[in-house]
């Protein structure tokens, strides 16, 4: 895998707001903190948008409070459960899914293209698994968070920033390429219906429309019955 200077420069930051929380069990006592960190590892690698009770792997969770598991072997199972493969994988291009996958598990951007195609060669050559295990064996991995650190955004604040990086939990789930081949809503026309038309039309339009027909009626018919205009029946 690619390496970068940033990476192996170690963080001097104050700690803040916007630095992340750690969660690892080697500090954990209770129940209570073991499901919160479950609950950081689902959002670390569904994000909130895919945080579905329909996603949650309960076999893994059972073995995770059971210190059957590590993080790392939680992570890995996240990654590789049949959820994660469809909402993430199998929507979105081998590109797409690289780049997603460094910012979840890795905690950063990929570093450029040179990196991006290289990942992805590993994942079509290897497979999802092959992928994961790449991802999860390396040295970067290893040095950040270990067998029982829960993978988090790192350095989201850099000296020359007043600010940090946006959340990775806020970008696009999809590339675009997938995003131009949903299907586009079909709108069914609805049989017109007076009293709905009636209740969505402004109320003065509508006064003025049928008092405008009145008139016109009540001028036809007295102007007929004057003879002003001619009848129906003849001259």
């Amino acid at each position: 895998m690619i390496s970068g200077q940033n990476q192996r420069v170690a963080g001097f930051e104050k700690p803040g707001e916007e630095q992340p929380r750690i969660y690892s069990p080697e500090f954990m006592t209770g129940s209570e903190e073991i499901n919160e960190l479950i609950w950081a590892a689902y959002y670390q690698i569904f994000h909130e948008q895919q945080m579905l009770a329909s996603n949650r792997q309960l076999a893994l969770e059972s073995q995770l409070l059971a210190r059957q598991l590590t993080v790392r072997d939680f992570i890995r199972g996240l990654l590789l459960s049949d959820s994660f493969r469809r909402l993430n994988y199998e929507c979105n291009n081998n590109y797409r899914f690289v780049e997603l996958c460094i910012q979840r598990v890795l905690g950063r951007k990929v570093y450029n293209e040179r990196e991006k195609l290289a990942l992805s060669v590993v994942l079509a050559t290897k497979g999802l698994e092959g992928f994961v295990d790449e991802l999860l064996n390396s040295q970067e991995y290893l040095d950040n968070f270990g067998e029982y650190v829960v993978p988090y955004q790192r350095r989201r604040i850099l000296p020359q920033r007043s600010k940090g990086e946006l959340p990775f939990a806020r970008m696009a789930r999809y590339g675009t390429d997938y995003r131009d081949k949903l299907p586009t809503p079909v709108r069914v026309r609805k049989p017109f219906n007076f009293r709905e038309f009636m209740a969505s039309s402004n109320g003065s339009v509508v006064s003025w429309l049928f008092g405008t027909l009145i008139a016109l009626i009540v001028y036809f018919y007295v102007s007929t019955y004057l003879g002003i205009l001619p009848t129906l029946g003849g001259y």
